[in-house]
């Protein structure tokens, strides 16, 4: 994102806040990130700093981009050096273990401010795929009609089409089961399944998204649209994710434990699914796929034992 914003606003500086002083250092006198996408030049006004204050600055928008469950703790820390004025858009996708907040909840409680205009941004996009400038589709959803066409009008381009919208719980709930969902799909990608137990899945998680999503008063119309389907096809479909990835691996027999280290990014499915079964508890929904996959990675069920599990359903009438 740092690199797109910096491509169409050559005029503009595009701070990056990093965590990594070796990775600050690769971007600010070298302008390639050393450890994600090593082999993309970034735009020379992409800036590098460790420092949030100086990162913060002056700035027109804020994209954040830290994973969700550590997400409060680190605004947190931030806080004082944020203007209560500063649009947040939000990248992360997913819910909040235990409190089962979305980011448009988080954001403005961990900055202590209510009134934080927030901006959620989705759809079917591999971070890849933007880098090399590949025609790609978002949403960006926020109850402030103006604040999110002055987000368009930031991003959109020849190669990324931005469509908004003002429905920011069925944009949040799609993007953050979504990735559970792709777990799923990769189980029966490594258990060697086939196409038709594939599609039968996915569709059946996609009902089980849009029952949940409809209950938090989510349009029906957006799960249907990028954000929602969209997401879903490429999450669940593709090679590149890593939610699908790890869903291969549990499948082909690996532990959850052995996965998740080997691995260099957040897989962000793997904690959203612990809030799944209380959210079907909590709104009184039937989701026997979502929380299928929150059972295998508490280790209360088999992968095998799940798929006999979801045969053995009821069938029912569709209505």
């Amino acid at each position: 994102m740092a690199a797109h914003v910096a491509t169409r606003k050559s005029q503009l500086e595009v701070n990056m806040l990093v965590r990594d002083p070796q990775v600050c250092r690769s971007i600010n006198e070298e302008h390639y990130n050393c450890k994600y996408f090593p082999q993309h030049k970034l735009p020379e006004n992409v800036i590098a700093t460790t420092d949030a204050k100086a990162a913060l600055l002056g700035a027109d928008f804020c994209f954040h981009a830290v994973p969700v469950q550590f997400s409060s703790s680190f605004l947190e820390e931030i806080a004082n050096h944020v203007d209560p004025g500063l649009p947040f858009i939000s990248l992360s996708k997913g819910l909040e273990l235990n409190t089962l907040r979305t980011m448009s909840q988080i954001i403005p409680k961990a900055l202590k401010n209510p009134r934080q205009p927030y901006v959620a941004l989705s759809g079917p996009s591999f971070a890849l795929e933007l880098m090399n400038e590949l025609p790609t589709a978002m949403v960006v959803a926020s109850k402030d009609k103006k604040m999110a066409n002055s987000v368009q009008q930031l991003m959109a381009c020849r190669n990324l089409r931005i469509n908004t919208s003002s429905d920011v719980t069925g944009v949040e709930i799609a993007g953050a089961l979504k990735n559970v969902l792709a777990i799923a799909a990769g189980i029966v990608e490594g258990l060697n399944l086939g196409n038709n137990s594939m599609a039968a899945l996915v569709s059946q998680g996609c009902s089980e998204i849009r029952w949940l999503a409809t209950k938090m008063g989510a349009k029906s119309t957006t799960l249907t649209g990028l954000s929602g389907t969209g997401d879903i096809m490429l999450t669940c479909f593709v090679s590149l994710s890593r939610n699908r990835t790890v869903g291969v691996r549990l499948g082909s027999g690996e532990k959850l434990d052995d996965i998740l280290s080997s691995m260099n990014q957040v897989a962000e499915g793997v904690t959203t699914a612990g809030a799944v079964i209380a959210l079907a508890q909590k709104y009184k929904v039937k989701m026997p796929v979502l929380t299928a996959v929150a059972r295998i990675i508490d280790n209360e069920l088999t992968p095998t034992k799940a798929v006999f599990e979801l045969m053995n359903l009821p069938q029912v009438e569709e209505v």
